[in-house]
């Protein structure tokens, strides 16, 4: 049960950061399209679409701050998975600890 919570952590966080790399790059190319048409354009057409790249770009912000609040709330629970792992299996978790502490001190040692 619990690899499976940690495993749909990781998907999951997968998921929200490709739609959040999508919104963002839809967002960044309509707006970028928006602002060279105002470039050109003149009184009250620039004016609105300047408003538009506006919008476009607080939307991106709104997007961005729900998959931060997304990801937070999914290392949050991924940590809480953990800690129950551990504290139900103190003598597996003790020794992935010890292995990787050894691997790691034979890395060093090699330089």
């Amino acid at each position: 049960m619990k690899q499976q919570d940690s495993t749909s952590t990781v998907q999951d966080v997968s998921s929200v950061q490709e739609k959040l790399i999508s919104t963002i790059k839809c967002s960044l190319n309509d707006a970028e399209a928006l602002l060279r048409e105002a470039a050109s354009a003149t009184g009250d057409r620039a004016v609105e679409l300047r408003e538009q790249a506006l919008t476009t770009l607080r939307q991106s912000r709104e997007a961005l701050y729900d998959a931060q609040d997304q990801v937070l709330a999914q290392g949050r629970r991924a940590v809480r998975v953990t800690d129950e792992y551990v504290h139900d299996n103190p003598w597996q978790a003790a020794g992935i600890a010890g292995v990787a502490g050894l691997l790691i001190g034979l890395l060093l040692s090699r330089r």
